[in-house]
This record gives structure tokens, C-alpha cells and sequence, in this order.
């Protein structure tokens, strides 16, 4: 209690001195100075007065993201505790074993260990369970709390106790923590027909480096390289530097990619390529989707205003802030937001609405300004980038949606592990055995409430004792099941993909996953389709005016 006391203390003696440093000047100074005394008294009130003891720490983090909150989804706060969280946003690094983990069945369970990392060293793979950490039981302990003992300095060691999938047997294993480096550029390469394919999914250090080797790299291996997807599908952004440095593979020298314009006018800045293209000619296809912001938009927006590829996909996210760090006291950071970026045209693709859950409000295209690319077309400005061709990928039906959410598809594939030494290589396999699936979800009682079944239960609680009604409802409630069980067949082939790609990830890690899923996928498909036909694709470039 004493601490608390003395944090409180020690606050209020820094605000008083910044009071008095600080002479209001103006009714906002006063303002300012005014809230601060205000709030020192609320936070020394609490701690001397609430009926149970405060911790310092944990309150005043609390208060400090309930600021941040307020003002958008992008202004943080990271206390000492989530610095790692910060570097893996920020660089794509951290220290710990190097695999996803989530609570599944109550067991905290690895997800996905990362290829090159600790994980994978020591044996682990996805499926397991983690009993125990340093032969202390962590039953009960929650996703994040477990996340932290599994992250720390590298070189040390830690024994999990595991529960592997299919056995009751806990396995020691010693895990060496060290540095898990996530690839922003996870998998390159030549997808059929002389196209190539690049995935870029985060815009930490050096993805226009890793751009613009994977580029040059399937350059000089196939001198008949036709075309190439750029795919951005799922990249929430990162680093506005790294986002000129990928926009300049495929842009020359010179070219405006952004402008920033804040408050302050040393933020007001812009920013243009700094060296030659890898090509400047090679047809380009950029896939974008609902989850491409930030950095993503400034790649794909400056690739559509300059006319130099063919957006293809769903409309991006829709976040033209940007957001610089800054270091605070007793190891803590920030991320604040001080300014919008604009792409070449001149429009900004910030949504200026979020809803409750912070996502973009999306603005209709009647309210949107009209901008236009270097060859004339139409552009719109606010709620994200329109792509070119709109293709939805998000075919997400409410079936899969439950089979996820059980764990359904996962199970199986660790179960398929089990029981199949070995598959043909990612980009060969295919997953055809799907009665085996539907037997797996008989023997595991598979079960799902769908929206209609759940309406037709709270019907049937507001019927008395109507027989007949009750008749109708059991024979609706009949007809609902067959629909279930139809339901699996009608959605057989995007179930039927994701399994096989959560099956090849068992033996190849995150890159089989993806050589899978480019073999099962339509977008891919329709870029190939665009690249093919020339007049197509110069057409989509050519002013719609």
C-alpha cells in the first residue's frame, strides 16, 4: 500500500511542477492543465480510498488505452510487459519458441510452429499441447498468460511438458528460445504458365528488399517470366518506408508514391522512389482484399493511380494514417497517430468512421470524391482502393464458419498426420478423400446450431400447448437437419481446399500451405486469365472516359 501511496505521490508532485512550469497561456493550456490536476486527484482518491488494494501498474495501463482507445485504433499504448508485441508488429521479430498458440478444449495448444524457428528445432508441431512449463502445470492459465512465459531472451532454455495429439503420454521436451524472425515474404515463385507469384504478408524490415529479390530471382531462372502476382490479400500494413521500397520494383525513379499532411508542418511530407525498377514493363496483377490497409493501400493505390497493374480482388481496408513510435519512461512505448497519407492522384482511402469494434465504416461511392490515374480513369477517394476487377474471395459460408470454430478441420489434419506418413509435395497434393471427412465428423458427433434452427427454438418457446403448431415445428426442425447434413456437400469445395491446406501445412509448414492453396485458387486463376489476354489487360488500364 505504501507503494501505491508513493507512485501517487510522485505523480502528483510531476504534474504540479508541469502546472507551474507551464503557465496557461490560453483556455486550452488552462484546459489541459486543469484536466491533469483532476485527474491526479481521481487516481490519488482511488488509491487511498477503494476498498481493495490498486496495483499502480495495471491502472494507470488501463487508463492510459482507454485515452488512446478513445482516439483511433491505430494510437497504442505498450507497457514494458508488451514490448515483444510491439518488435514482432514493428520488425517481424521477437524472442521466444516461435509458434502461434490458442486454447483449444481448455489445453493450450500450438497452432502453427514457425518454419526456422525453436519450435520446429526441438520437434514440436502443431497439435500439441502444452501441460507444462518448467514442471509447472499451466491447466487453467489463460492464451496470453502462457504467451508470456514462452516469450524471453534468447538462449535460454525452458521444458515443456506436451501432450501430443492421439496419445495420453506427457513428452519433456527442452526448448532453446532464441530469435523467431516471421518472413514477410513467406513464399515466391512460379505458379504455371510462365507467371510468377509473389506473397508479401507484412510490410516489416526489408520487404522491398525481399520484393525485389523474389522478383529478380524468378527473372534470371525463367527468361519467359510473363507476368506477376503481387499478392496482398490479409497484409494489415507496417512500415511506410518499406511501402515506397515495394512500390519502387515496379515504379521508376522519381515517382511520388505518398504525402503525409498533420498537424504540425514537419509532418507534412512526401515521399518518392528512390531507384531504378526491377521492371517496368512486366504485366502485374495486385490481389487486395477487405483485411489489405495501410501499407498495402499505399502499394496497390500508387500501382493504380500510375496505371502499372490490375487490382484485382475486393475493395482494402480503408486506413490512410500514419503512426510514428515514441519512447516513454521505464521501458514503455506509444504509437500515435500524426498524420494521413495521400496516394499520387491526390485522394486519401481513409475511412473516416469506425464502429464500435473500430473497424471502418464504409462510405458510399455517391459521397466519395473523384480523382483520376495517370491514363484518365476514374478513382475514388475514402473507404480504401476499389480494385479493377472485383472478385470476391471471402466465401465464407456459415458451415465452415462452425467447423472452424469447433476445431473441426484442424483435428482432422492432425489426425490425417497420424495416419499418413507422408503426402506428395505441396504443390502436387491433393485432397480427394472427402467421405473419410464426413465419416471423421459422424464418429466426432458434429453439430451446429444454424441460424434458422436457432429462430425455430425460440418460436417453438413461445407455443403453449398447440399440438398442431408443434407438429410443424418438429417437421421444419426435421428438414432443417437434411439441410445440415446438405450443406457439407453444397460447400465441398471451399472445405474440401481448406482442409487440404491445413493438411499440407502438417508436412510443410506455412510454405505448403500456401503452394496448396495456389492451386486452389480462383484469384489466382482470373490474374492468369488477365495476364493472358493482352487486350483485356490494356483495356482495364485504359481511360474509361
Amino acid at each position: 500500500m505504501k507503494s501505491i501511496k508513493y507512485t501517487a505521490l510522485l505523480i502528483l508532485v510531476f504534474l504540479t511542477s508541469f502546472a507551474f512550469i507551464n503557465t496557461p497561456k490560453s483556455s486550452k493550456a488552462f484546459e489541459i492543465t486543469k484536466n491533469l490536476e483532476i485527474f491526479t486527484e481521481v487516481y490519488k482518491n482511488l488509491n487511498k480510498l477503494y476498498v481493495d488494494d490498486l496495483n499502480p501498474a495495471t491502472t494507470m495501463n488501463l487508463g492510459l488505452k482507454a485515452i488512446m482507445k478513445s482516439l483511433d485504433p491505430y494510437t497504442r499504448f505498450y507497457s514494458e510487459s508488451e514490448i515483444e508485441n510491439y518488435r514482432f508488429e514493428s520488425q517481424g521479430k521477437y524472442d521466444g519458441i516461435g509458434a502461434r498458440i490458442q486454447k483449444i478444449d481448455d489445453a493450450i495448444t500450438i497452432i502453427e510452429p514457425y518454419e526456422g524457428g525453436p519450435a520446429v528445432m526441438a520437434g514440436l508441431r502443431a497439435g500439441d499441447q502444452i501441460m507444462m512449463v518448467d514442471g509447472i502445470n499451466v491447466a487453467g492459465k489463460s492464451n496470453e498468460e502462457v504467451k508470456d512465459i514462452l516469450l524471453g531472451t534468447g538462449g535460454s532454455e525452458i521444458v515443456l511438458g506436451i501432450k501430443r495429439f492421439g496419445s495420453e503420454e506427457i513428452q519433456q521436451i527442452t526448448v532453446q528460445k532464441g530469435e523467431v524472425n516471421i518472413k514477410n515474404v513467406p513464399y515466391h515463385g512460379m505458379v504455371r504458365d510462365g507467371y510468377g507469384y509473389i506473397g508479401l504478408t507484412t510490410f516489416t524490415q526489408n520487404a522491398g528488399n525481399n520484393v525485389r529479390g523474389a522478383l529478380l530471382e524468378m527473372m534470371n531462372k525463367n527468361e519467359d517470366l510473363k507476368g506477376v502476382i503481387l499478392d496482398l490479400r490479409g497484409n494489415g500494413g507496417g512500415l511506410l518506408s518499406e511501402a515506397i521500397n515495394v512500390s519502387n520494383v515496379f515504379l521508376p525513379k522519381g515517382k511520388l508514391i505518398a504525402t503525409t499532411k498533420g498537424k504540425e508542418p514537419e509532418e507534412d511530407k512526401s515521399y518518392r522512389t528512390r531507384m531504378a525498377a526491377v521492371d517496368e514493363e512486366l504485366p502485374v496483377v495486385v490481389l487486395i482484399n477487405g483485411t489489405s490497409a495501410s501499407a498495402s493501400e499505399i502499394v496497390s493505390g500508387a500501382i493504380q493511380d500510375y496505371d502499372r497493374g490490375v487490382l484485382l480482388g475486393e475493395r482494402t481496408y480503408g486506413k490512410g494514417l500514419v503512426q510514428v513510435t515514441r519512447r516513454l519512461p521505464y521501458n514503455n512505448q506509444m504509437k500515435l497517430t500524426i498524420s494521413k497519407y495521400y496516394i499520387p492522384s491526390g485522394r486519401c482511402i481513409q475511412s473516416v468512421e469506425y464502429d464500435e469494434e473500430g473497424e471502418p465504416v464504409m462510405i458510399a461511392d455517391s459521397l466519395r470524391s473523384v480523382f483520376k490515374t495517370a491514363n484518365g480513369r476514374e478513382v475514388l477517394d475514402g473507404g480504401g482502393v476499389k480494385p479493377d476487377v472485383e472478385l470476391s474471395g471471402t466465401i465464407n459460408p456459415q458451415i465452415l464458419q462452425e467447423l472452424e470454430k469447433n476445431h473441426m478441420i484442424f483435428n482432422y489434419a492432425n489426425n490425417y498426420y497420424l495416419t499418413h506418413d507422408t503426402i506428395d509435395p505441396a504443390h502436387e497434393f491433393d485432397f480427394t478423400d472427402y467421405e473419410d471427412w464426413k465419416n471423421y465428423l459422424k464418429d466426432n458427433h458434429f453439430d451446429f446450431h444454424s441460424e434458422q434452427q436457432i429462430a425455430l427454438d425460440n418460436f417453438e418457446k413461445t407455443l403453449d400447448n398447440d399440438h398442431d403448431f408443434k407438429k410443424e415445428v418438429q417437421k421444419i426442425r426435421k428438414e432443417l437437419v437434411e439441410e445440415k447434413n446438405k450443406a457439407l456437400d453444397a460447400h465441398k469445395q471451399i472445405i474440401n481446399t481448406r482442409l487440404g491446406m491445413e493438411i499440407a501445412s502438417r508436412y510443410y509448414l506455412q510454405k505448403g500451405k500456401i503452394l496448396y492453396s495456389l492451386q486452389h485458387d480462383p484469384q489466382i486463376d482470373e490474374a492468369i486469365q488477365i495476364m493472358k489476354n493482352k487486350d483485356l489487360y490494356q483495356s482495364i488500364l485504359e481511360s474509361n472516359k
